[in-house]
């Protein structure tokens, strides 16, 4: 099975650092890594709508880079710090990006993610164009 990562140039750095791929393209789909509401410059806000609104702007870059949009989308899961406290403000975040048809989409609530400071991960999974 062919398999590309997916690279933008601003998050080179996970890759160098970190040692795994924004997205994955295999198989007809693209695997976008989990992406938290840190900025390009790598601070985080305190603001919990502004880091939901991040963490969307990254993975939208992650799948334009892929020549994709949300629209493609068919699988999302996000991780959330204090899930019930913040839902209703994710949900409104969400909705700035993600229309109909929605996505699937599971909800988990998490004690903690590795970005020190961050209350949000979001994972999706697109269908490509040729795929």
């Amino acid at each position: 099975m062919d398999q590309k990562s997916i690279i933008p140039d601003e998050l080179r750095t996970y890759y160098d650092r970190w040692h795994f791929s924004p997205a994955m393209d295999s198989g007809g789909f693209i695997f976008v890594s989990g992406c938290t509401g840190i900025r390009p410059d790598g601070s985080i806000s305190n603001d919990i709508e502004e880091q939901f609104r991040q963490a969307f702007l990254t993975a939208e870059k992650i799948l334009g880079e892929a020549g994709l949009s949300f629209l493609d989308v068919i699988d999302m899961t996000t991780y959330h710090v204090g899930l019930r406290s913040g839902l209703d403000t994710f949900m409104k975040v969400k909705d700035e990006f993600i229309g109909e048809p929605y996505p699937s989409w599971t909800a988990v609530g998490v004690t903690e993610l590795a970005v020190q400071g961050a209350v949000i991960e979001i994972r999706v999974i697109a269908k490509t164009k040729h795929g």
